[in-house]
Formats: structure tokens, C-alpha cells, sequence
């Protein structure tokens, strides 16, 4: 007697915080991604069909169950988890020549920073000074001067108003971009470099005027840009604070070289949490709702604000669909070759650690949709996790230098990142392969970033020139 075989699977769809959506289905095993869609935007009651991807333990699902089903060996018999998430509504394009090599520094470039809306550009340098660019003439538009050391760091406000830099001297500077003239004078108070900066959210005040800044000295300094000057000094850490993320509901998020991570409310600048795991340095630090912080109210489509309030509203709204029903995540990476997932707002305990990295682990980051995280080491390779349990997915080969610095492109399908072997990679997070290989700076490259609006990649490093790359 022939033995039926079995046509239908059993499946449970979720969302990425493992959520069910309804309750387990059976579906055709030649049901695939478009399929899915339907029934998914069906259960969802979506008056407007949105386009979705489906994972199954991490790993897209671009063919019919049935295929995936006979690759992996998969057994019918359980039921089958099928992750939704939501795909973004545009594609970048990947970005596969340089379209302008701008000289001008006389250092080395060391941090570069597209402003939220994408349209300006700027980069601070060893020569002490910020330079403002013109994207549309790819030339400098302002030289900042007033820094008496190595420019550090540089941040956007996420209204796009202002611009801050902090140097090796241990003071910031706030910059009107419109004009490149200094807003007051520098900002003064910490003792030793300037090692990070981060705004407040535009969806917790607006028009932005407050920001935090870190410091080798081992305090936080929570600045006012009206009043110009420090408001409140986060102290407690017992060696240098090496990173600073002040997040959605918030709170400001320290790590530093004493190995913990602190959590501190704003309004008085208390120690909420302390986050404890780590043997050595903590480098680095992501949210997950990182990308929404950082543009606030915009996004690809361009769309400009009448006032602060509209803005807010729209940052707001933006920030609360990005978060979803869990709470913000955050990564941390350190010198011990480790990093760990947190969910501070649930626990002070780490959710997991991700090893696997053969050196430090240089610079994190959680990919706009807040489904990967990235890491950089300087074992020369680039790791991607899964976001939110923190599985390990892929591993990035080819650099043959320390990876500094990676960034994402808007639709969280690219990654790219710079390395001391004098290289740009962007690599496919669908294929998990090398997309495009990038040369044409002649030292270590520093700093990259991708901008917002998924048009345009920058870079800097040792050779002191500004790279702009195209799609």
C-alpha cells in the first residue's frame, strides 16, 4: 500500500518578540514568501498590503516550505516557528564607486557623521578642526575652527540644528551647521578626552537641547545647548568611560573601562542599574532603536517640519512602532572578546552572551529594524547576531586588518564596514556574502557611516581624505 504523503505543515507565525500571531496553521508545503504575505497581512487585518520576510531560526525564507523543508532536514512532525517582520517599504541601493575623494584636512579624519535628514555631512580630524560638506558639490561648505586638539567625536542633534564635537582637550563645541560659526563658547568641564556623545531623543523634547557627553576623566556631563552649560555630572564609574547612549525612554547608558555598564535616570542623574558581566573594557555600545533616535522625525521620504511639536509627534510615533510591544535592547562589546544582550529595563542581568569573536570586540550595532546586531573586531572579521535572542548567524571574512567601524544601510540589508587594511566592504545580510569590495583610500580607514536617507556612504582615516561613495 502507498503511503500518502504529507502536503500540509504545521506552523505558527510570530513576530520577532515571539509573539503568536492567531494560532497554528496548516499550510501547503508549496505555500513560499508571497503566499505567506497574504495570509499574514490577512491575520493582521492590514486595510493596506504590507510586504513582509519570514525567517525560520534565523535564515530568511526565500523558497517555498517544502524546499527549505528537504535542505534542512526539517522534520513536519513539530510545528514549524515562521518569524514575520515587516520589510522596509524602500530598497538602497548598494553603493559600488567613489563618487568624490575631497581633500582638505590636514590629519587624519577621525569620525564622520551624516546629519538625520542625510543632506549635510560633517567629520572632525587631528588637525583640530569640524568640516562641514556640501553633498551636492561635494566640497567643503565650512572649515570649524576653535578646538585646540584632535577632534574625537561629532554628533547631530536629531532635529538637525545643531552640531556638537568634543576634542582630546576635553571640551565640546556646539556648532550652528547653516553657518559653521561656534554657538557660544566651548563647553568646558571634563579633565580628560571626549570619548562619546549622544542627544536626547527629539520624541522626549523638542526643539533638542539637551546632550550628554563621556570622558576619559570618568564622568558623564549632561549638557544644556540654551543655557550652554553642564546641567548635570554623572560620576561613579572608577576608570574612563569609553561609550554613551542615551536611549528612547530616557535613560543614559554608560560603559566604560571599569568593566560595568550604568544606567542613570535624567532628571537628577541618578544610578537606576548597574549591568555587570564583562572581564575587561566595555568599547562599545547599541540600541536597538538606535536608527529612529538618531533621524527622529525623519525618514526616506524627505518630508520637512513646520515646528518643533510636529516633529516630536512624528519622532514619537516613529519611535513607539519601531520598539514594538518589547522593551529597548541593548548591546555592549568589550575587550574580552565578548558581548552581551541586555533588556535594561527588565533586568540587570544579561538576556545572553555572544562569543565567538578571537579578539576585542571593537565597535556594535543594531541593524534600523532592530533585528540584527553587528560587531567589529579586530580578529578582521564582522559578526552578524540574531537581535533580539542574540544567536549567533554569520560570520563576515575578508578584511585582512582590525575592523574599526561598521554602519548599516536604512533597510537593514546592508552592512559596511572600514578596516585598517585600507578597505570599505559592504556585505548582503540576505546572501550573507562579501556584496562589494571598496579600495581606494591609501591608509587605515577610521570612520564610515551610511546616511540616513540610504543614498550615500562617507568615510575618513589615516590618508586625511573624505570619501563619498555612490550606489
Amino acid at each position: 500500500m502507498e503511503v500518502e504523503t504529507v502536503n500540509n505543515v504545521m506552523c505558527q507565525f510570530t513576530d520577532r518578540e515571539g509573539t503568536a500571531l492567531g494560532a497554528p496553521l496548516y499550510l501547503p508545503q508549496n505555500a513560499g514568501p508571497q503566499q505567506l504575505q497574504q495570509i499574514v497581512n490577512k491575520l493582521l487585518n492590514n486595510e493596506e498590503k504590507l510586504p513582509y520576510s519570514f525567517y525560520i531560526s534565523d535564515q530568511e525564507l526565500l523558497v517555498p516550505l517544502e524546499t527549505y523543508l528537504q535542505k534542512n532536514k526539517v522534520s513536519v512532525e513539530k510545528v514549524l516557528s515562521i518569524v514575520y517582520q515587516p520589510q522596509a517599504v524602500f530598497r538602497i541601493r548598494p553603493v559600488n564607486r567613489c563618487s568624490a575623494t575631497i581633500a582638505g584636512h590636514t590629519e587624519a579624519v577621525l569620525s564622520v557623521a551624516f546629519s538625520p535628514d542625510g543632506r549635510h555631512l560633517a567629520s572632525g580630524s587631528g588637525d583640530t578642526t569640524v568640516r562641514l560638506w556640501d553633498l551636492n558639490t561635494q566640497t567643503p561648505m565650512f572649515t570649524c575652527t576653535g578646538h585646540k586638539n584632535w577632534v574625537l567625536c561629532i554628533a547631530w542633534s536629531p532635529d538637525g540644528k545643531h552640531l556638537v564635537s568634543g576634542s582630546k582637550a576635553g571640551e565640546l563645541q556646539c556648532w550652528d551647521p547653516h553657518s559653521g560659526k561656534p554657538s557660544g563658547n566651548p563647553l568646558v568641564g571634563h579633565k580628560k578626552w571626549i570619548t562619546g556623545i549622544s542627544w536626547e531623543p527629539v520624541h522626549l523634547n523638542a526643539p533638542c537641547r539637551r546632550f550628554v557627553s563621556a570622558s576619559k576623566d570618568g564622568d558623564a556631563r549632561i549638557w544644556d545647548v540654551s543655557l550652554r552649560k553642564c546641567v548635570i555630572c554623572l560620576t561613579g564609574h572608577t576608570l574612563a568611560i569609553t561609550c554613551v547612549k542615551w536611549g528612547g525612554d530616557g535613560v543614559i547608558y554608560t560603559g566604560s573601562q571599569d568593566c560595568t555598564i550604568k544606567v542613570w535616570e535624567t532628571s537628577q542623574g541618578k544610578l537606576i542599574r548597574e549591568l555587570k558581566g564583562h572581564g575587561h573594557w566595555v568599547n562599545s555600545l547599541a540600541l536597538s532603536t538606535e536608527y529612529v533616535l538618531r533621524t527622529g522625525a525623519f525618514d526616506h521620504t524627505g518630508k520637512t517640519y513646520s515646528s518643533p511639536e510636529e516633529m516630536k509627534k512624528v519622532a514619537l510615533e516613529r519611535y513607539n512602532k519601531m520598539k514594538g510591544n518589547g522593551p529597548e535592547r541593548l548591546v555592549s562589546g568589550s575587550d574580552d572578546f565578548t558581548m552581551f544582550l541586555w533588556e535594561p529595563a527588565v533586568s540587570k542581568h544579561p538576556k545572553t552572551r555572544l562569543t565567538g569573536h578571537q579578539q576585542l570586540v571593537n565597535h556594535v550595532y543594531f541593524s534600523p529594524d532592530g533585528q540584527w546586531v553587528a560587531s567589529a573586531s579586530f580578529d578582521r572579521s564582522v559578526k552578524l547576531w540574531n537581535g533580539v535572542t542574540g544567536k549567533f548567524v554569520a560570520a563576515f571574512r575578508g578584511h585582512v586588518g582590525p575592523v574599526y567601524q561598521i554602519s548599516w544601510s536604512a533597510d537593514s540589508r546592508l552592512l559596511l564596514s572600514g578596516s585598517k587594511d585600507s578597505t570599505l566592504k559592504v556585505w548582503d545580510i540576505r546572501t550573507l556574502k562579501l556584496k562589494q569590495d571598496l579600495p581606494g583610500h591609501a591608509d587605515e580607514v577610521y570612520a564610515v557611516d551610511w546616511s540616513p536617507d540610504g543614498e550615500k556612504v562617507a568615510s575618513g582615516g589615516k590618508d586625511r581624505m573624505l570619501k563619498l561613495w555612490l550606489g
